[in-house]
């Protein structure tokens, strides 16, 4: 199949990345997106790695325009969602990539501090992003909305700052799906486990001080599905199924995109 997304405009936040040697998962669903016919808002609040990823769509042929957004904060988000009603008319499909980790633990060991800023970041932006966006797909009666989790919201994990407000995304997905399903707006969300993208790579080798390819080795060997980690690829076309009119009896669900960890009980 093709152009699964024509006609179709969509809204991807955290469509830049992290520098590394892979694709995040971000800027994978905003190339997969432009490449199956939508036409693509990539919000970052980096500007020039959005501008990045619209140069890499330029390339393929799609249509695409970065826009510079802290989804933490409600008035980028109004602007974000009127700048590309005003653009494109129309909103389609709304994805939430943004999200952060951090210096977390036990309830002990987390500060005060870190607890707020992962919850700002991982479960208010999405929050704020949803709550502008939404008026534009009710006034039409439509509308898919994909929100990226993390299977750490449902699998025992030592970070319950990063866990908890994951585990909040997979509510606010439930709940906007059922408040909203009448109204013809779908949402459902992706629970990533272990990927080789540049935010998770380059991120914990350093905050852990051990070398990349160790690393890749480690998160490998706890994948169950052979090949160990997956990639933002694997995120994006789970996101594109998500998003596309293939779903469209699709609604509240959470996805599991781990190579089978999750499934790992007893």
């Amino acid at each position: 199949m093709a152009k699964r997304l024509e006609g179709k405009v969509a809204i991807v936040t955290g469509a830049g990345q992290t520098p590394g040697d892979t694709v995040g998962n971000g800027r994978a669903i905003s190339i997969l997106f432009a490449r199956e016919g939508a036409r693509v808002m990539l919000v970052d609040r980096n500007l020039e790695s959005a501008q990045e990823t619209q140069a890499m769509i330029a390339k393929d042929g799609g249509t695409a325009f970065a826009f510079q957004a802290d989804v933490t904060i409600a008035e980028d988000c109004q602007k974000m969602a009127a700048a590309c009603a005003e653009r494109y008319g129309q909103i389609d499909i709304l994805v939430n990539n943004v999200g952060t980790g951090g210096r977390d633990g036990t309830p002990v060991q987390v500060t005060e501090e870190t607890w707020d800023r992962v919850f700002n970041i991982n479960l208010r932006g999405m929050f704020l992003t949803c709550k502008y966006v939404l008026p534009f797909m009710e006034a039409r009666e439509t509308g898919a909305i994909v929100n990226i989790s993390s299977i750490a919201a449902v699998c025992a994990t030592p970070m319950l700052a990063y866990k908890t407000s994951k585990a909040g995304v997979n509510a606010l997905t439930h709940t906007i799906a059922m408040q909203y399903a009448a109204k013809g707006i779908r949402a459902n969300c992706i629970m990533p486990g272990l990927m080789n993208t540049p935010m998770a790579i380059e991120g914990i080798s350093k905050a852990m001080k051990i070398d990349k390819e160790e690393l890749i080795k480690r998160r490998s060997k706890a994948v169950p599905l052979k090949g160990g980690m997956g990639d933002g690829w694997d995120t994006a076309y789970g996101a594109l199924f998500l998003a596309s009119d293939e779903a469209k009896f699709i609604t509240s669900v959470m996805l599991p995109i781990d190579g089978g960890q999750s499934a790992r009980i007893g």
